[in-house]
């Protein structure tokens, strides 16, 4: 069963783009990423399915229901983080989830404390007094309180430290586990990655891609920078380099292929390092747009 179904959402700001014609589904049960840049687009599409801004064509539906026309009944079974929390600042923590507990029906008080327990938040303390790292906390026990059906998060661990992600991800995965659908958008690759069943790769308003964590890793491209004189002289004429640049004495590679046959290959140069890490999500936008174009080429 489809939770979310997106069908050519399309958003202009007047003549500014927001999104061109999304369109993707989300199964219920699963943890699905929705990955991009700031400013791809990944808000825009959030605040029209909460019907915060109106679509400027296409149309949605969450739970099988239009999110324009049916956006209040939708609500009350949906928790949205987003990705900055502003809320009143002379209000303690517990009065504010209190007051936000009213809101449902299906609220628990205990629930509150279980949950802001393992977050190690404070419930006492005044909202004006929290760092931006608590206060985000506190807009994970509001998404979560009344234990939604459909989780909404939008950049949901910037400010958290890494040990508290871990927390985090720990309660995401129970959530799972109790049938609770997740649409988690970052602009962190690794994140997604780790934590997510498909992703919905978006880039300038548009969907570049939809394919499963396990189709992501299996193409997965590295960063690889060495570090040697007289870059221009080296030839590395090895299958599997998406891109080749030289920057000073540097060579930077987009690559994708055997790492053993690039090392290989490496290892009779005279560099004096070499770094392999994770790519940008910049790069890998770029190899994906290099795809399509490749696909539209052939056709």
């Amino acid at each position: 069963m489809h939770i979310v179904d997106i069908h050519h959402l399309t958003k202009y700001y007047k003549k500014d783009r927001g999104i061109i014609d999304i369109s993707f589904s989300i199964d219920e049960g699963e943890i699905f990423g929705f990955i991009g840049p700031n400013g791809a687009g990944k808000s825009t599409t959030i605040r029209t399915l909460l019907n915060f801004i109106h679509p400027t064509e296409g149309r949605a539906t969450i739970f099988g229901k239009d999110v324009v026309r049916h956006s209040k009944e939708i609500r009350r079974n949906v928790g949205y983080l987003p990705s900055e929390v502003h809320y009143y600042d002379d209000m303690k923590v517990i009065d504010l989830l209190l007051y936000s507990l009213k809101f449902y029906p299906k609220g628990d008080i205990h629930r509150i404390h279980e949950l802001s327990s393992q977050l190690e938040l404070d419930l006492h303390r005044k909202i004006e007094d929290l760092s931006f790292g608590n206060r985000k906390k506190v807009g994970i026990v509001q998404a979560l309180l009344h234990s939604p059906k459909l989780l909404i998060l939008d950049e949901p661990t910037s400010g958290l430290d890494p040990l508290m992600q871990q927390v985090f991800f720990r309660m995401l995965e129970d959530e799972r586990r109790k049938g609770t659908t997740i649409f988690f958008s970052s602009h962190v690759l690794s994140e997604v990655r780790n934590l997510c069943d498909r992703v919905a790769i978006v880039k300038e308003g548009q969907l570049i891609k939809v394919e499963s964590i396990e189709s992501l890793m299996k193409n997965q491209l590295r960063s690889v920078i060495l570090t040697i004189d007289h870059p221009e002289h080296v030839s590395l004429n090895i299958n599997g380099i998406v891109k080749c640049e030289i920057r000073g004495n540097e060579i930077q590679l987009l690559y994708g292929g055997d790492i053993r046959e690039l090392l290989n290959a490496i290892n009779v140069l005279a560099y004096q390092d070499i770094r392999i890490e994770e790519p940008s999500l910049d790069e890998i936008f770029m190899h994906y747009y290099k795809q399509e174009g490749e696909k539209t080429n052939d056709l």
